[in-house]
């Protein structure tokens, strides 16, 4: 497994060792972009791997609705499958539409129903650790568009 030791800032400007491996942080690049396709909010991605041996790291995304939640996860599904030849091991939360969880081992990939964002706020849990830059295309579709900032 290669390291990704790339420095992020995190929590005012302090600089985080990212530990994630490179194909987990093409993974969570290649869904957030997926996720910002669909028109996503709040895109923020961690680097858990320190926390958790379960997985390297957490992408999270919210959306305003249950239909725009299932063609969030449609969309990062079949660009991991088609970009990255990777499929999730398991697929959580589809039936009720407010909270999908995608395990791809690697990465888990959490799209929520933006009042199910709100009230779980999973961002707090995991903010003590590095964040994972996103592309530069996330990025411009959250200021375009006026939401929250791609992280």
């Amino acid at each position: 497994m290669t390291l990704c030791t790339l420095e992020e800032p995190v929590n005012g400007g302090q600089n985080r060792i990212v530990t994630a491996s490179e194909r987990s942080i093409q993974l969570v690049r290649v869904a957030a972009e997926a996720a910002a396709e669909k028109l996503a909010d709040d895109i923020i991605a961690y680097d858990v791997s320190d926390q958790l041996v379960i997985t390297d790291a957490f992408l999270l995304c919210s959306a305003s609705n249950d239909r725009q939640v299932r063609a969030v996860v449609d969309e990062i599904e079949e660009r991991l499958r088609v970009e990255a030849d990777a499929k999730p091991v398991r697929r959580e939360g589809e039936r009720e539409g407010r909270w999908v969880l995608l395990d791809y081992l690697d990465i888990v990939v959490h799209v929520q129903h933006e009042e199910d964002r709100n009230f779980y706020a999973l961002e707090r849990l995991w903010k003590d650790c590095p964040a994972i830059e996103l592309p530069d295309s996330v990025k411009r579709v959250a200021a375009q568009r006026g939401h929250g900032a791609a992280r």
